[in-house]
């Protein structure tokens, strides 16, 4: 066996060590539930209805709700979820596809609020199966709070469609490094005191991943610190990646999905979004809150994209006014 052998092999070990370790001090918090033959990750907290269920972003865990859920719980049963191959869910047992995914978060909804109607709080990718969700099943919705919307992706071509294949080709790559522990490695060199090892290694896919990797990092060093550990064991596992490449695979679809979406009646709406966001994207949000006769447009003036990690406070308040609504 050549030395790239040995390095595959006690790469391959390297990987299997920690993922045992990993699964044995950051076990699921919450409960997994069956959905059409795979379980996905569920976490309850509080009590009261109409229960609310967050919806996350396109890669997104049930972890990025982490400042906004305990205040939510506050005032009524609060669920987030981890989509299928992301979290502490099962890998996809199917493409994901919008059908799939509405499937699965009607499953969510039920488990959180049996024959009841939910508030649905979602971000970014999450909007585009919020809006679906609520035009397929407008009786099982109480109300909508939408954050930072990317409309701009309601339809994909030349150059969006380019950067959304690069997307998916690194997301898939990288299941295969943390396949062989490489990503395991550089993590724990990035949190270890050795920053400069895994930046180097990144910038052999180009400025534009490198900067994408270090502003998301940004981003999620914004969480609690507790949660930090929590995050890097869960992406140091494939299936991550892989649930990555799936769910950003499927964004044209969710997209135009969400495009057709042309009326919400008088579903109570709040449509939220980010400080830096130029002028034609709040138009099209706005845009968005006029699909509901009670819709409203907000904006999260000290807030990026994350607005649940920048003013979770104002997501919070937005859920408190949904769940006052006479209709909710």
């Amino acid at each position: 066996m050549g030395v790239f052998g040995l390095a595959l092999v006690a790469g391959l070990v390297y990987q299997a060590v920690g993922s045992r370790r990993g699964a044995r001090l950051h076990p699921p918090p919450g409960e997994l539930i069956d959905a059409d033959g795979q379980r996905l990750h569920v976490l309850c907290t509080g009590e009261g209805r109409p229960a609310v269920v967050f919806e996350s972003g396109v890669a997104a865990s049930s972890l990025s709700w982490t400042r906004v859920q305990p205040d939510v719980a506050r005032l009524t049963r609060a669920c987030a979820y981890d989509r299928a191959g992301l979290g502490w869910s099962d890998p996809s047992t199917s493409a994901r596809s919008v059908d799939r995914m509405i499937a699965d978060l009607r499953s969510v909804a039920g488990y959180a609020a049996p024959a009841q109607p939910v508030v649905i709080v979602a971000h970014s990718f999450g909007v585009f199966l919020a809006l679906v969700y609520a035009m397929r099943y407008p009786a099982d919705v109480a109300g909508l709070v939408l954050l930072d919307p990317p409309t701009e992706w309601q339809r994909v071509s030349g150059a969006r469609a380019r950067v959304l294949w690069g997307g998916i080709q690194l997301s898939r790559f990288g299941g295969l490094l943390a396949r062989v522990g490489v990503v395991r490695a550089c993590l724990a060199l990035l949190t270890g005191g050795a920053p400069a090892v895994p930046r180097t290694f990144l910038r052999v896919f180009g400025p534009a991943a490198a900067r994408t990797v270090e502003h998301l990092v940004g981003e999620v060093r914004k969480l609690p610190s507790d949660v930090h550990p929590v995050l890097q064991t869960l992406w140091c596992q494939p299936k991550c990646f892989q649930g990555m490449a799936e769910h950003l695979r499927a964004l044209p679809e969710a997209g135009a999905a969400a495009g057709a979406v042309r009326s919400l009646g008088d579903l109570p709406l709040a449509v939220v979004s980010a400080g830096d966001q130029p002028p034609h994207i709040l138009a099209a949000h706005q845009a968005l809150a006029r699909l509901s006769s009670e819709g409203r447009h907000l904006i999260a003036a000290r807030s990026g994209h994350w607005i649940s990690f920048d003013q979770p406070e104002l997501v919070v308040r937005a859920v408190r006014e949904i769940i006052k609504a006479p209709s909710g």
